[in-house]
């Protein structure tokens, strides 16, 4: 079965939960159209093969409709996909009292084994439209006989747009491997998806996740700043991940003011993109999962983390005392 079809087909059965998705069949009419252009293009296309670079007469056709209509759908799937992913770990995480107070307003519903349900449905619609992403992009560059549609890929992941890099699929990941060592634990069967791990190799950790159609995700838990794994994790709007106190230092905040309050102007430590701190993620399944795996290291960074945040409150408290008195 062609991937158009089948992916019809899987959005079909998302109807009932109102899921955005690829205009898959109207982006390829838009590129078979470009396929009848006159005489003129089609020799113009034959002359660029010497130039691959370079789409054939930037067609009008393309360019005028297909990058903003597949920019607009990616960024209602991403929006949804982040806001489900988001709304399901809450629920996962809350205490009693929350759940007790999500349930009264209508929030909570189902059971644990729905909730695990919904997670590997969640992360399918991500890889399915990540895959759908990938296929119509290079459907264009075969059309056109150049690199526009990669192109168009690496500006999406500067505009965070790419689905693969959400901090929600991080989560989802964490919580996957999170669930299934509970169930292990408990003589229960594993949930979710299969093929998620974190692996330690020479001292460092990654989560690293083998999916359908060759998609792979190797994630790494090394924090650049430290150059230690990360702890109370946080993931920055260009998908890095810090340690949240490491993150702190970058953005020239205190951990009393938060990364909220870092200045626009302040860029991430490895790709250096600016305006990356205020939309920081806490990555709360990624930080239950390492504790209970580096345990030893955990104690010992908590401890250590527990001195320099009780130093820095003292600081900064202390700071805002003297500001109010008017003491220099």
């Amino acid at each position: 079965m062609k991937f158009c079809k089948k992916y019809q087909e899987y959005m079909q059965g998302q109807e009932g939960k109102k899921l955005p998705g690829l205009g898959f069949k109207k982006l390829k009419k838009i590129l078979k159209r470009c396929r009848r252009r006159d005489s003129l293009h089609s020799q113009k296309a034959l002359q660029a093969v010497d130039n691959p670079r370079t789409c054939p007469a930037h067609c009008s056709v393309c360019d005028g409709s297909f990058f903003p209509s597949l920019l607009e759908e990616m960024s209602a799937v991403l929006g949804c996909f982040n806001k489900q992913a988001q709304k399901l770990l809450e629920l996962h995480l809350a205490s009693g009292f929350q759940k007790y107070l999500m349930w009264f307003k209508g929030k909570l519903r189902g059971n644990h084994v729905a909730l695990i349900q919904e997670g590997k449905d969640l992360v399918t619609y991500a890889l399915i439209n990540a895959i759908a992403i990938r296929k119509i992009l290079k459907k264009y560059d075969k059309i056109h006989l150049s690199t526009q549609g990669q192109a168009f890929k690496s500006q999406v992941q500067r505009m965070h747009m790419e689905i693969l890099q959400s901090p929600w699929l991080c989560e989802l990941i964490a919580f996957h491997i999170n669930v299934r060592e509970t169930k292990a634990n408990s003589g229960k069967g594993h949930a979710l998806f299969e093929g998620c791990s974190l692996v330690v190799n020479d001292g460092k950790p990654s989560l690293s996740c083998e999916l359908f159609d060759s998609i792979k995700l190797d994630i790494d838990l090394t924090c650049s700043i430290c150059l230690d794994t990360v702890f109370d994790p946080v993931s920055l709007a260009c998908g890095h991940i810090y340690c949240y106190m490491c993150a702190c230092s970058a953005a020239s905040v205190t951990i009393v003011d938060g990364l909220k309050a870092a200045e626009p102007k302040e860029k991430c430590p490895l790709c250096r993109e600016a305006r990356v701190f205020e939309g920081a993620v806490h990555l709360d399944e990624l930080n239950i999962l390492l504790s209970r795996s580096c345990p030893e290291y955990w104690a010992e960074r908590l401890q250590t983390e527990r001195v320099e945040r009780v130093r820095q409150a003292k600081e900064h408290w202390e700071s805002q005392c003297r500001a109010f008195m008017g003491v220099e």
